[in-house]
């Protein structure tokens, strides 16, 4: 009898890692990724939430307490997820906070600040520069439609989105200059059906496993930008042409 030939049909695992996924999109995406066979791992403060994450698919996903205002913390926290992968091919960025705020509180604008920009630029940069040392990798993030235009109701939400719109593209002109590939992709929602999605009157709310599948898809097809839903996209497009005078008074 003839020796038989290894089996090299099995798939690559892919090791993907979530920052934010006690729920809503983040969760929603370590679920979807697990799903299609790929290593996870997911960070967020409240670990009950994990640990239930978790105990969808124990083999495949793992997880590490953190709160990414604590930079030093959630650094260390990455780190030992990496090992525990490991490695690394993937890290998507949908930790985020953001409150409705006309009065100007600036206790409620000091998380959005703290968590929005702070956090998100430590990882952001601990990616990056983890990417380039394997000279390969993804970095996608979850910003917003709303980080295309000031808002007099959220204003630190939606400037601290327009932070990481710009700071992304930033890191897109930085990879463009590397001798090798590292990508990037900026996932920009309108509203999705999670606790982010306040005010009244939202309209084209989509729920959050579609809104998911939007998003591996883009990621997947490496797209640097894309709106979920699309339709989105068009929007933007009218926002950025609208004149100040009326932006103003909407």
């Amino acid at each position: 009898m003839p020796p038989q030939k290894k089996n090299n049909t099995l798939k690559y695992m892919r090791k993907v890692i979530i920052v934010g996924a006690t729920s809503g999109i983040g969760k929603e995406l370590a679920l979807l990724y697990a799903r299609k066979n790929s290593k996870v791992g997911i960070t967020g403060r409240r670990e009950q939430l994990l640990k239930e994450c978790c105990n969808y698919y124990p083999e495949q996903i793992c997880y590490q307490v953190c709160d990414v205002t604590d930079t030093q913390d959630t650094v260390r926290k990455l780190e030992t997820l990496v090992r525990q992968l490991g490695g690394m091919d993937l890290l998507i960025i949908c930790a985020g906070t953001g409150e409705l705020n006309p009065q100007l509180d600036y206790a409620l604008e000091e998380p959005t600040l703290l968590t929005n920009i702070i956090g998100f630029t430590n990882v952001a940069d601990w990616a990056f520069c983890y990417f380039e040392q394997q000279q390969k990798g993804h970095l996608a993030v979850i910003s917003s439609v709303g980080g295309m235009r000031g808002s007099g109701a959220a204003p630190a939400y939606n400037a601290s989105k327009a932070y990481q719109i710009n700071y992304m593209e930033g890191l897109r002109q930085k990879a463009a200059k590397l001798p090798f590939t590292i990508y990037t992709t900026d996932i920009r929602p309108g509203f999705v059906d999670t606790a982010m999605a306040k005010g009244e009157g939202l309209f084209w709310v989509i729920p959050v496993a579609k809104a998911a599948k939007q998003i591996e898809k883009a990621i997947s097809r490496k797209k640097e930008i894309a709106f979920v839903s699309k339709r989105w996209k068009y929007v933007a497009k009218v926002l950025r042409l609208l004149p100040s005078f009326i932006y103003y008074r909407m």
